[in-house]
């Protein structure tokens, strides 16, 4: 029946009985809720985040329904209690699919099996290789932590990556956890969520009592996780910077479904004139709009970039603007290729520089495959384009001159006029670490991160993007400007702090001083280091498995989860 006896005594360290396969579908459907709860959701008007409480309980959750089974029989339940539990989770892209992919409604029911296929892939892997550990004996709590860790790194990347709902962005609102974020980024949260899960699972099968020594041990090795954040910079210290810059982060709220119409173009713009003019009001220097918040092509059409030009000129302020970037052909007379772009305009009204999104949305902005299987996707989708997003080289940052910063520059002048670096990360970037850590590493002083999620709709996925975004400004601790089209746009501190934020489906803008990072020493451990915390509990897991081969544990033996 798929049962294994030496492992079900032995795999958290008691001797009851596996669960009955009733109880099993009980703790898949535990893990999945607590998958839900760990990430906010609006509910009746406000909205719900439970994180910090809810994440550690998805791991504890998983593992005890994995609790007596061979390794086969745990990949197989492992995948379709993720996937069950993952399918409803990622209800939002029918909105994607259906509201604004003109999709037919059966198959926006159907859509999130995409997502949840991919992340139960990767929970049948934990499934199959958390029984072996445990029947050679090295199933213990870390053990079960470090899989879990490299297996979600394993979603930045795999088929071209799509690491949301990765359980170390729960902890955003957790300022001892974030505190780990620019030593070992996103992969050190997730690492301690799940080393606290794996502990409570212990502890559950030990019967709930006094906790045994393992299971104190990696409970006290959570707390000493949270050690960093405790010992961060104060409040003061990040805002006690040298330079400071009045930023605006404009939120035009365009519905998804009129952006594109040419007929609409000159309204658009003027909305997003006249907030920018508000804005610059208050004393904004640089205004920044959200992706694709120009209605057509800067470069070729010129109702559409001279307004856009006399808005810099005429007030002398800096714009990072998102709009339709593109490559025309040899002979100059054709598009050959589109882009995702951010545009730079000086006060003076030109534009010095363009930065091309490196990562698409797979079957969002490019169909993967478009020659075999396009023809279906547009069939279905009529809201698809038949034109695939051409990608940028990679992620650059780009100097910004700016009129009046605030505060004693380079040259020695206050509030002179400087060049600032600026990484500008767009929308479907924000969710990989390593690459808006080349951002800094390219000199970004601070980040602008535009987005458009008006796609999501009135769902959780707008706050779990923000949630992302919060991970990346801790991870490089530069301040980080959000702007979105339908919101949530927000200033994000380095300590990944919300430190202001609009509504979603508004119309506003944010204006903040936004303190520069310094020129010298500003690199955090991750931005040099990378993602070397995911890669030791790969190392760690790879000789785990390669002992446990050479010390086969006997059939009649006890190893305990812990090993021991």
């Amino acid at each position: 029946m798929g049962e294994h006896p030496s492992v079900t005594a032995g795999a958290m360290g008691s001797s009851a009985s596996p669960p009955t396969q009733r109880r099993r579908v009980a703790l898949f459907a535990g893990f999945g809720v607590s998958i839900l709860l760990a990430f906010p959701h609006p509910v009746a008007g406000f909205v719900l985040d439970l994180g910090i409480v809810a994440a550690p309980l998805a791991p504890a959750f998983f593992i005890l329904a994995l609790d007596g089974l061979t390794p086969r029989k745990a990949a197989k339940q492992a995948f379709f209690g993720s996937l069950a539990a993952h399918f409803v989770f990622f209800h939002w892209f029918y909105v994607v699919t259906v509201s604004y992919g003109h999709a037919p409604p059966i198959l926006g029911v159907f859509s999130p099996l995409a997502p949840a296929l991919y992340i139960a892939l990767a929970h049948a892997i934990f499934g199959g290789v958390w029984a072996r550990l445990c029947a050679r004996g090295a199933g213990s709590a870390l053990a079960a932590a470090l899989l879990w860790t490299a297996l979600e790194h394993l979603r930045h990347f795999l088929f071209g990556g799509f690491p949301w709902a990765t359980l170390g962005y729960s902890q955003y609102l957790n300022p001892g956890l974030m505190g780990l974020a620019p030593w070992t980024g996103v992969h050190g949260l997730a690492f301690a969520v799940a080393l606290c899960g794996a502990a409570l699972a212990q502890w559950w099968r030990e019967g709930a009592g006094r906790p045994s020594r393992p299971v104190v041990m990696a409970l006290g090795a959570v707390l000493l996780l949270h050690l960093p954040g405790l010992m961060a910079p104060s409040p003061d210290e990040i805002d006690d910077f040298d330079e400071t810059l009045k930023v605006a982060a404009i939120q035009g709220n365009i519905d998804q479904g009129q952006k594109w119409r040419p007929d609409l173009a000159g309204e658009i713009l003027d909305i997003y004139t006249e907030l920018s003019r508000n804005a610059i009001d208050q004393g904004s220097r640089v205004i920044v709009w959200p992706e694709t918040a120009v209605p057509g092509f800067l470069e070729l059409e010129r109702e559409i970039s001279l307004p856009v030009a006399a808005l810099a000129r005429d007030n002398s302020v800096s714009l990072v603007v998102g709009a339709t970037g593109m490559e025309l052909d040899r002979a100059g007379g054709k598009i050959r290729h589109v882009f995702d772009s951010a545009f730079f305009f000086e006060p003076e009204g030109a534009v010095i520089a363009r930065y091309d999104k490196s990562h698409l949305v797979p079957f969002g902005e490019y169909v993967p495959l478009r020659g075999l299987i396009g023809w279906f996707f547009q069939a279905v989708a009529t809201g698809l384009s038949s034109t695939d997003i051409r990608s940028g080289s990679e992620p650059r940052s780009h100097p910004l001159p700016v009129v009046s910063i605030s505060g004693t520059t380079p040259s020695g002048r206050e509030g002179s006029s400087e060049s600032v670096m600026i990484g500008v990360p767009i929308c479907y970037e924000l969710l990989f670490p390593d690459l808006v850590r080349r951002f800094t590493k390219d000199g970004a002083r601070v980040l602008f991160a535009i987005t458009n999620d008006a796609w999501y709709g009135r769902t959780g996925a707008p706050y779990q993007f923000l949630a992302m975004t919060a991970l990346r400004a801790a991870e490089s601790r530069l301040w980080t400007v959000r702007a979105a089209n339908s919101g949530v746009s927000a200033i994000i501190d380095p300590l990944g702090r919300i430190r202001a934020r609009t509504g979603i489906f508004v119309r506003d803008f944010l204006t903040y001083d936004v303190p520069l990072a310094p020129l010298d020493g500003r690199e955090t451990f991750y931005v040099r280091a990378g993602d070397w915390f995911a890669y030791v509990c790969w190392l760690a897991i790879g000789l785990l498995l390669i002992r446990g081969a050479r010390h086969e544990a006997e059939p009649e033996s006890d190893p305990g989860l812990t090993g021991e």
